[in-house]
């Protein structure tokens, strides 16, 4: 089977992740890259275990709370043993272990598990699906990922904007030509 021109061209261009990894590269210290990627996994764990609760309590999910010895097992807890787990890491003092991209995800994820249930932390007392305040918390603990995210690597989103917009051009107008051709 013979290849035409547009599909070698295809073939031969880096592939849109390959291009975000290299900004990457140029435009991310180690430290930028252990923050970035914290902030991103907590972003994604709080949004994920919020979804996962309300589908729980709403029961459109087909699992139900974790418990453990009859005891309702409350996420914070798991977000506990995660940083102390991490707390091991650091203490050990190994660098390649502390600088690697799974420690700042793992940190990121524990945080948000314990975040999402700082009310009980500071009540004692389960009032987690108070109406009062939970949509203002959530919208924050949001924002404060998606800016924190941002911030901690202004000049790489800027490139990863750049990249994309160009990527796109490039590949919409490739598809032009083809049908044209």
């Amino acid at each position: 089977m013979r290849l035409t021109a547009a599909r070698r061209r295809d073939r031969d261009r880096p592939l849109l992740v390959h291009k975000w990894r290299q900004a990457a590269d140029r435009h991310l210290t180690p430290v930028q890259r252990s923050m970035l990627i914290t902030w991103i996994s907590f972003g994604a764990t709080f949004g994920t275990v919020r979804v996962i609760t309300h589908g729980i309590r709403g029961g459109w999910l087909p699992w139900g709370n974790i418990s453990a010895g009859g005891e309702h097992l409350h996420h914070y807890n798991i977000g506990i043993a995660t940083l102390a787990g991490l707390g091991l890491i650091a203490v050990r003092g190994d660098e390649h272990a502390v600088g690697h991209p799974a420690v700042a995800a793992a940190y990121g994820c524990g945080t948000a598990l314990i975040c999402d249930e700082f009310a009980l932390l500071l009540d004692l007392q389960d009032v987690y699906w108070a109406k009062e305040g939970r949509l203002s918390v959530d919208v924050s603990f949001g924002v404060l990922s998606a800016l924190g995210a941002y911030l901690t690597a202004k000049p790489f989103w800027h490139e990863i904007g750049r990249i994309t917009r160009h990527h796109l051009v490039t590949t919409a107008r490739g598809a032009v030509t083809t049908r044209t051709a």
